[in-house]
């Protein structure tokens, strides 16, 4: 999964994790993250600390973004190994480097419309409006090689973004199935 800031990332995990709940073909991943747990659930490292961990191998992926340190525990790689289906709130920047890993990648793009992305960030209180215009400002395009791309536009209702999501995810599960992600 990825996306802006503010397009509800977090939320979607949430309703998700309770939609596929004892679906053992499904895995959530936890990220380290070199911040408080605030609004997302998370298990966080000083930076040093995320640093040497990262030195280390000790991360499947891992990246750099916002002055933070985000990782994806390697042991994630036994789950793909065993064909599961990891999901994980990822940058936009690591997707080719998910790709390399040799495992299919689908990308569940969840986006907004910027005004709806501005809004959401602003009401969390972490950053000025000056931060919150240039956090906007920098949303870059997806790049990927080989990953099945969907978006999904979170603008309306929690219930319905996460509607969206979960029949995304779904289909990931079950690419058989026909997926209609704009419904």
């Amino acid at each position: 999964m990825v996306g802006p800031s503010g397009a509800g990332k977090d939320a979607l995990i949430e309703r998700a994790k309770l939609a596929f709940a004892g679906d053992k073909r499904i895995v959530f991943a936890r990220r380290i993250v070199t911040r408080a747990a605030l609004a997302e659930d998370h298990d966080t490292l000083d930076t040093s600390a995320f640093d040497a961990a990262e030195k280390s191998g000790a991360y499947l992926l891992s990246w750099h973004a916002h002055d933070l340190g985000y990782g994806l525990p390697v042991e994630l790689k036994q789950e793909l190994e065993q064909g599961r289906i990891v999901v994980a709130n990822v940058s936009r920047g690591v997707i080719l480097a998910a790709e390399d890993l040799g495992y299919p990648v689908h990308v569940l793009h969840v986006t907004a419309d910027p005004v709806i992305l501005a809004a959401r960030i602003a009401a969390r209180g972490r950053e000025s409006m000056a931060e919150v215009r240039a956090r906007i400002s920098r949303i870059a395009p997806l790049q990927w090689r080989n990953a099945h791309v969907v978006e999904i536009r979170n603008e309306g209702t929690l219930e319905h973004g996460a509607a969206l999501f979960i029949n995304a995810l779904a289909h990931c599960a079950a690419p058989e199935v026909a997926l209609d992600a704009q419904s």
